[in-house]
């Protein structure tokens, strides 16, 4: 079995969970504020920062590992997903920790988390209606 791909992208997603958990942790001790935000604004910032990360990646990271081993979809393309939700998932957070309004790195962030879904649902519900009319 070849090394795959989105373990690899999964990983780097990892490290970047454990970087935004860090920093609402930070906030939190800095504030003193052990459980919510503490009307703290930075501190709502970074929790929903990490909340929509946990919201958006584990299925988008999901629906890739899927796609790398139920599908023939190339590498390349593997590759380019995986960055794209990682370069998203860094714009969302630069974007939304540094204002709670609209701010282009936020858009852009969204926007990229929101292609990849539907490029992987697309695929996948395309495999199901592959598989389905081959079947019989």
């Amino acid at each position: 079995m070849q090394p795959s791909v989105i373990l690899f992208y999964t990983a780097l997603h990892a490290l970047l969970l454990i970087a935004l958990s860090w920093n609402v942790v930070r906030l939190r001790q800095r504030h003193q504020v052990g459980i919510g935000t503490g009307s703290v604004h930075a501190l709502e910032r970074a929790a929903r920062v990490q909340a929509n990360f946990c919201e958006y990646v584990p299925l988008a990271l999901l629906l890739l590992a899927l796609i790398e081993f139920g599908t023939r979809v190339p590498v390349w393309a593997l590759h380019l997903f995986g960055l794209a939700l990682l370069v998203g998932r860094i714009a969302h957070a630069v974007g939304l920790g540094r204002s709670a309004g609209a701010s282009r790195a936020r858009v852009l962030g969204t926007v990229l988390t929101w292609a990849v879904l539907l490029f992987a649902a697309g695929v996948g519900v395309a495999a199901g209606v592959v598989a389905a009319v081959g079947s019989g």
